[in-house]
């Protein structure tokens, strides 16, 4: 039976994706530093194939306990890591508090070089293998109001392409994903300059929203496809066009927005 783990699996994207797999007849490991979501997303799922795992993935020590926990669940296996788990922060950057610029950074990033680095070993001993890391829509172009979460996924992004050259040798695939707008409690974070949240000014823009199975139906894909990066939803998609084709027009555009909300 193949094995995925999924961090912030405990809700939005990370449960998408778990149902999703489940449903194929996979084992899932649930990772999330809130235990209640953790229950919540095990309750939908078969009882004798899932597990739960309690961990902040900060910390490298809950890293390798978890890991060790679930594969000897698996017998071994880890088909899947689903660097999942995120956070966003949204403001002017000058106006942002070092500790909340930190916490951004060590989340969205320290935790997925932790989950890469120390997972090598058990998907280096799975046939198939996949790492696959959830970067952002923000990874295409530096959105302005989320610049430290923008760099976050940037990195991220960076470090999927590097990685899928480095562990080819290892019959390793890594991957990532980029969506756009999700409506999960990411959205809520207010937007620089004003006094919006990023879900008020998303429906204000009449641009859409990706629904979580979407995600999780490009997230199977990715595992099972040759793709590096997968733009998700209609916004990422027009964002990947834009940054490629038209440069100087979405560059006028951010500032525009900026200049908006003031």
């Amino acid at each position: 039976m193949k094995a995925i783990l999924i961090t912030g699996g405990g809700s939005g994207i990370g449960r998408a994706v778990a149902l999703h797999f489940s449903a194929q007849g996979w084992r899932v490991g649930l990772a999330d530093i809130d235990q209640r979501a953790l229950a919540d997303t095990a309750a939908m799922l078969p009882a004798d194939r899932t597990s739960t795992h309690v961990m902040d993935v900060r910390d490298p020590s809950e890293w390798e306990h978890v890991l060790a926990e679930f594969t000897a669940l698996s017998g071994g296996r880890l088909d899947v890591l689903f660097n999942n788990a995120g956070i966003a922060a949204g403001g002017a950057f000058g106006d942002m508090g070092l500790d909340a610029l930190d916490r951004v950074i060590d989340i969205n990033f320290r935790g997925v070089a932790y989950g890469a680095r120390l997972a090598y070993p058990y998907l280096k001993a799975t046939p198939g293998s996949c790492l696959l890391n959830t970067a952002s829509a923000s990874a295409i172009y530096g959105s302005a109001g989320l610049s430290a979460y923008s760099a976050t996924k940037f990195a991220v992004r960076g470090l999927t392409e590097a990685l899928d050259a480095e562990w080819s040798v290892d019959a390793i695939k890594v991957r990532d994903l980029l969506p756009g707008f999700i409506d999960t409690n990411l959205l809520s974070i207010g937007l620089a300059g004003t006094n919006r949240t990023a879900r008020e000014a998303v429906v204000e823009s009449g641009l859409e929203f990706t629904p979580v199975e979407v995600v999780a139906q490009a997230a199977w894909d990715a595992v099972h496809g040759d793709r590096v990066h997968s733009p998700v939803g209609k916004t990422a998609r027009r964002l990947t066009f834009a940054a490629r084709w038209m440069p100087g027009r979405l560059r006028r555009m951010m500032r525009s927005r900026v200049l908006l909300g003031r």
